[in-house]
């Protein structure tokens, strides 16, 4: 994890400059992108929270949603992605949503995503962005370490 956390405290100290919160919907990172944000001293007065939507059960019970909310998109999409990251925005009251969402490995997932698949979502009051990255690695736990880092720089570029 010591890996993340100076993407994360980039973070923890822009947020804080700017009086703005963050509010994160992680997928196959498993939690690392919130316990990067977490480890970074005074993490209260900048993070909202988060949920590990990794299941469609999670997707219904946690989040109260419907297949109908997907607009048509499906999961490990850039659209879906940036459609998490408004709703976990929105939810939490945050002034940032991020999602992630992907196959982490080692193998693909079930929509014909190879692992080492990710689409990053991130939402701001005039921000909309979305990236796809594709390392090319069955490694999990390298993996989600890539996606919590690439969903991290993607904030910390949002945010510069």
């Amino acid at each position: 994890m010591e890996r993340l956390l100076p993407l994360a405290e980039l973070i923890g100290t822009k947020l804080q400059a700017r009086g703005e919160k963050i509010a994160v919907w992680e997928s196959s990172a498993g939690g690392l992108v919130s316990a990067a944000l977490l480890a970074v001293p005074g993490a209260s007065r900048f993070y909202r929270g988060a949920g590990i939507i990794y299941t469609p059960a999670a997707f219904k019970g946690l989040m109260g949603m419907r297949k109908e909310d997907l607009q048509g998109h499906r999961s490990s999409t850039e659209p879906y992605a940036l459609i998490m990251a408004g709703t976990i925005r929105e939810r939490m009251r945050a002034d940032w949503g991020l999602c992630e969402t992907g196959a982490s490995g080692p193998s693909g997932n079930g929509y014909g995503d190879d692992a080492g698949h990710v689409c990053v979502g991130i939402v701001g009051a005039e921000t909309q962005v979305a990236k796809t990255l594709e390392t090319g690695l069955s490694d999990r736990i390298e993996n989600m370490y890539l996606f919590a880092e690439f969903a991290l720089q993607g904030v910390a570029d949002q945010l510069s």
